[in-house]
């Protein structure tokens, strides 16, 4: 049976109401009035219908009811569970504007694009960055931080990191301008939602499985059941646990698994996926349709999503794989592992300057004796900052105490009761080494696809279409593993281990598993925190030059990478939020930036807000 909204009209000049992302415009006389529940399409009824059976609204939770619009104040309704208060005049906010608001001891987010107010959550859902400091793109706002984009009206996740919804509010305009907001207390408080997960049929006999717990493979899972799929989901993770924020692990080592886990056990019980942990998958049978484990078990499947993530390279260094204390960071184990071996006597040895190993000599230099980083080029990052950017980086670390011997490397590991103690350089010197940690690169997890019937490239990559399906229909990759079309990188293909890619792969494809046909529009963001200084990029590519707008010895900057024909192919920042999450909506919306448009003002090409 269909449900209906009932509501009543009284004589004033105009109401508009957004409730969960739903807008109404309504107005006297006989212009019709659009109304629409969240996920639906809008329907047009003629204005001053009354119909029967008014419906749940999204997070609203009560019945859409319009009356004379009446000044509200911050009292709270009676409905204790709700607080409902004028929270700023219509003139208070522009076309094509943000504005924080505060409702009761809570928050709120209003947006106005296309003559149209909504609420929604103020803080990203991930680590809780004000989105009103973000960048407003075209129907969404993305996170100044780590990119993360919410569509302004219903407040559901479009891109990452991160794992859930904003809650939306209901806002309406009254005749004198005043504009109020109704929103749940409970959403208030905790910034977040949820979005509904289909139940488990038992007549639909369909099985998907999801091999991979990373945040690619827990995201599809997760997308699967929110997007009404009823089958069996099984999400198999050869860690013996449940997902988790991998990037913390080279981070802060100290880091507490439990509260690190994107979802617990209760979730994934409640949504009825099956979740194998400790489990490998060892061969894949694409013709016959057929997983094989590592604990004997076969699974049969009727379509897949393959995540499976890279593993860290350790290199062929002699004694190293016979000693202990000689690490790698992948795992929140290997955090552990390294974490208890910090003392104030002990000396670490990194070798790589990767962001892993910067990140790992961060987090050590203040808790050893020594750390000494190991690299084989002049300057660390040089690949994804550049010279200039890589050395100031270099002085930072050097300031904060952590020694580098660059053009070299490690050519063996001397132990002492089966501990490393020393380190040998190319060069034939020795290092004091209690830890030696290898940051040097990963290799991927592709190898129980041989004989599979996918195409797996030399380098363990595996190719994809603009839908992630792989050449063996009903089979999709993600993640670190899939050469796919980037976006920013003019459709072409690439091979980019980012968390927050990772996690946009697992959503669209679960989506075209569903099938429903939802292109790839990857623009890679990533980004780091060196002593306490945040560092973003977004783009692809390997540039030409780099132009650097501002103070780079402060570590307040931005920097443009110029590739062929004078193209911007990748734009980092320190300290001068939101540009590279403006820089990200740009390109997302097919947009192409060029060196030209840099000059006289590097940053003339940011929208007008009004």
């Amino acid at each position: 049976m269909t449900s209906f909204i009932s509501f009543r009209l009284l004589c004033y000049k105009r109401v508009s109401v957004s409730v969960c992302g739903a807008f109404r415009n309504i107005s006297n006389g006989p212009a019709s009035t659009s109304v629409a529940a969240r996920g639906s399409k809008h329907r047009s009824l003629p204005a001053n219908t009354a119909l029967a059976t008014p419906p749940t609204l999204g997070s609203i939770g009560s019945p859409f009811f319009v009356s004379r619009a009446s000044k509200v104040t911050s009292t709270p309704t009676q409905d204790d569970a709700f607080i409902e208060a004028v929270v700023c005049q219509e003139t208070d906010i522009g076309e094509n504007q943000m504005k924080q608001v505060e409702l009761g001891e809570g928050k709120v987010l209003l947006v106005r694009q296309n003559g149209k107010l909504s609420a929604i959550g103020s803080k990203c859902s991930h680590y809780g960055a004000m989105l009103v400091t973000g960048a407003l793109g075209e129907g969404r706002v993305r996170c100044p931080w780590h990119g993360a984009c919410f569509n302004v009206e219903t407040g559901d996740i479009e891109d990452f990191p991160g794992m859930d919804s904003l809650p939306c509010y209901r806002v309406t305009v009254g005749d004198t301008g005043e504009v109020t907001v109704r929103a749940k207390r409970s959403e208030l408080a905790t910034n977040k939602r949820t979005r509904v997960m289909a139940k488990r049929e038992a007549h639909d006999e369909r099985t998907y499985v999801v091999i991979g717990g990373g945040p690619s493979g827990a995201t599809c899972a997760e997308t699967l059941r929110q997007e009404g799929f009823s089958g069996r989901v099984v999400l198999i993770n050869k860690e013996p646990c449940l997902p988790y924020d991998r990037i913390k692990v080279s981070k802060t080592m100290d880091m507490n698994l439990e509260k690190c886990l994107l979802r617990t056990q209760q979730f994934y019980d409640d949504s009825e996926i099956e979740v194998m942990l400790g489990t490998e998958v060892t061969q894949l049978d694409g013709a016959g349709r057929e997983l094989t484990l590592d604990n004997g078990y076969k699974i049969r499947f009727d379509k897949a999503y393959i995540a499976t993530g890279s593993k860290p390279r350790r290199p062929p260094i002699e004694g190293a794989s016979d000693l202990r204390n000689v690490c790698v960071l992948r795992t929140a184990e290997d955090a552990k592992e390294v974490n208890g071996q910090l003392g104030p006597e002990k000396k670490v040895v990194i070798l790589g300057t990767s962001f892993i190993g910067l990140e790992a000599a961060a987090y050590c230099v203040g808790k050893v004796a020594k750390v000494t980083v190991i690299g084989r080029g002049a300057i660390p990052l040089k690949e994804s900052f550049g010279d200039a950017i890589g050395k100031r980086v270099m002085d930072l670390f050097q300031e904060k105490g952590v020694e580098f011997v660059m053009h070299s490397g490690i050519t063996r590991c001397i132990g002492e009761e089966g501990a490393v103690k020393q380190v040998e350089l190319s060069d034939g010197s020795l290092l004091d080494a209690d830890i030696c940690i290898f940051g040097i690169g990963s290799t991927l997890y592709t190898e129980f696809l041989q004989n599979s019937g996918i195409t797996v490239n030399r380098n363990g990559s595996v190719n994809t279409d603009q839908y992630l399906e792989t050449n063996l229909t009903g089979v999709y990759v993600g993640g670190d593993i899939a050469n796919a079309p980037v976006l920013s990188n003019e459709g072409l293909q690439a091979t980019i281990g980012h968390y927050s890619l990772a996690q946009y792969h697992g959503r669209i494809a679960a989506l075209n598993m569903l099938g429903k046909a939802t292109l790839l529009k990857a623009v890679p963001f990533f980004w780091t925190v060196l002593f306490g200084k945040s560092f973003r990029y977004c783009g692809y590519g390997t540039p030409e030059e780099v132009i650097i707008d501002g103070d780079l010895e402060a570590l307040k900057f931005v920097a443009f990478y110029i590739g062929k024909e004078g193209r911007v192919i990748g734009m980092s920042s320190c300290q001068r939020d939101p540009v590279v999450a403006q820089f990200a909506e740009y390109c997302s919306q097919g947009k192409v930036l060029h060196k030209s448009d840099l000059s006289p003002n590097p940053l003339a090409w940011l929208p007008e807000q009004s």
